[in-house]
C-alpha cells in the first residue's frame, strides 16, 4: 500500500507531464489507446458505452470518496454559486469563441467547430484538476453537472445563435442517462463509501491512492481521444491551435474573473476558473463526428478533438501551478520575525 500512495503522489505532482507523454506517444503510436474508444455495450437509451465510459467513471469514483456530508451542505445552502457558475458557463465561453472566429477569420468549418466547443458544458476533467489544485470540488461537481443538465436546450440554442444556419438537434434524454450513468452514480457511490467507512484507517489508507487513479485515468481518456483524431491534428495548419489556446487560456482568465467579481473564495475561483475554461470537448468531439449538419464541414471535428487534448493538458498545467503556488506559500515564514527566528 505503500509504494502504491508513493505511485500515487509521483502521479499527482507531475499530472501534466505524464498525460503529455501519453498524448505524444499515442499521436506516434495510435493502436496504443485504441481501446479506449472500444464500445462495451448497447444502451438502448444512451447508445452506446465504451472504455472511455468506465474510465469516466471510476475518475468520477475517486471524486466521490473525497466529498462528505458536510460539502453537500454547504452546496445546497449556495444556489447563487451555482448559479454564477453556470451563467459564467453559458456567457463566457460561447461568445469568447465567437469573437476569436472573427478577430481571427476562421475558415467555416473551423469556426463552427470553436463555437460547437464554447457552447458545451463544462467536462469532467475539470472535477479532476479541482480536486488536485486545492479547488472546491463539491462546487466543481455541482456546476458540471447543473451545467450538463441544462446543456440539451442551451448548447443548441446558443450554437444556433452564434453560427448562423446552423441548427442541430441533440436529444436530452441520452445525455441525461449517460450524465447519470458516468457522473451521478459513481460520486454518489464514492461518497457512500466515504460515509460510511470513512473513519476506518484501511480506507483513509485506500483513499490516498485515488488521486493517482484519476490522473491515470484522465491521461488514458485523452490518449483516446488522440489515438481516434491525432493523425488530423495538423490538416487545417496553425490556425486551429492559435484558436484552441487563446479560447482555452481567456476562459480561464475570464472565469477567475468571474469569481472574483461576485466575491468567492480561493477555492471556489480556482474552481469557476478551471470550470469555465475546460468545456466538454469531448462531447463536442462526438457531435461534430455523428451530427448529420457538420458532415459538411469536417474541420470542426478536427478542432474539436484538439481542444479536447489541450483543454486537459492546460488543466494540468493550470493545477499545478496552483499547487505549486500553494506548497511555495506554505513553506515561506509568516513575517519578517519569523524568518529571522528561522535563520536564528
Amino acid at each position: 500500500m505503500k509504494a502504491l500512495q508513493k505511485a500515487s503522489k509521483f502521479l499527482s505532482d507531475y499530472t501534466s507531464l505524464v498525460v503529455i507523454a501519453i498524448a505524444v506517444v499515442t499521436f506516434f503510436v495510435p493502436a496504443m489507446m485504441g481501446w479506449v474508444n472500444n464500445p462495451l455495450f448497447v444502451d438502448p437509451v444512451s447508445n452506446k458505452f465504451t472504455c472511455q465510459s468506465i474510465i469516466i467513471g471510476i475518475i468520477m469514483f475517486s471524486m466521490g470518496l473525497t466529498l462528505t456530508t458536510e460539502d453537500f451542505k454547504i452546496l445546497a445552502q449556495r444556489p447563487f454559486d451555482i448559479c454564477i457558475g453556470a451563467i459564467a458557463q453559458y456567457l463566457i465561453m460561447p461568445f469568447l469563441a465567437f469573437a476569436l472566429t472573427k478577430v481571427l477569420q476562421l475558415p467555416d468549418g473551423i469556426a463552427l467547430g470553436l463555437i460547437l466547443v464554447g457552447c458545451c458544458p463544462g467536462g469532467v476533467s475539470s472535477n479532476i484538476m479541482s480536486y488536485l489544485c486545492g479547488g472546491d470540488v463539491a462546487f466543481s461537481v455541482g456546476m458540471t453537472t447543473v451545467s450538463t443538465i441544462i446543456s440539451p436546450v442551451m448548447t443548441p440554442l446558443m450554437v444556433s445563435l452564434l453560427a448562423s444556419g446552423t441548427h442541430i438537434t441533440i436529444k436530452g434524454l441520452p445525455m441525461f442517462v449517460s450524465i447519470v450513468e458516468t457522473v451521478i452514480v459513481p460520486v454518489a457511490f464514492g461518497f457512500l463509501l466515504n460515509y460510511l467507512f470513512g473513519k476506518k484507517k484501511t480506507f483513509t489508507e485506500l483513499q490516498k491512492v485515488m488521486p493517482g487513479v484519476a490522473v491515470l485515468g484522465l491521461a488514458c481518456v485523452v490518449g483516446g481521444v488522440v489515438s481516434s483524431q491525432g493523425d488530423k491534428f495538423f490538416e487545417s495548419g496553425v490556425v486551429i491551435f492559435v484558436a484552441v489556446f487563446f479560447h482555452n487560456g481567456l476562459g480561464y482568465l475570464l472565469g477567475y474573473g468571474a469569481g472574483r467579481l461576485t466575491g468567492m473564495n480561493t477555492a471556489k475561483k480556482r474552481t469557476i476558473s478551471i470550470e469555465v475554461g475546460m468545456q466538454n470537448a469531448g462531447l463536442a468531439t462526438n457531435l461534430a463526428t455523428t451530427t448529420a449538419q457538420f458532415a459538411v464541414a469536417p474541420e470542426s471535428a478536427i478542432i474539436c478533438a484538439v481542444s479536447c487534448t489541450w483543454h486537459s493538458i492546460s488543466g494540468t498545467l493550470l493545477a499545478g501551478l496552483f499547487a505549486a503556488y500553494d506548497k511555495r506559500k506554505a513553506g515561506k515564514p509568516a513575517n519578517k520575525k519569523q524568518a529571522a527566528e528561522n535563520v536564528a
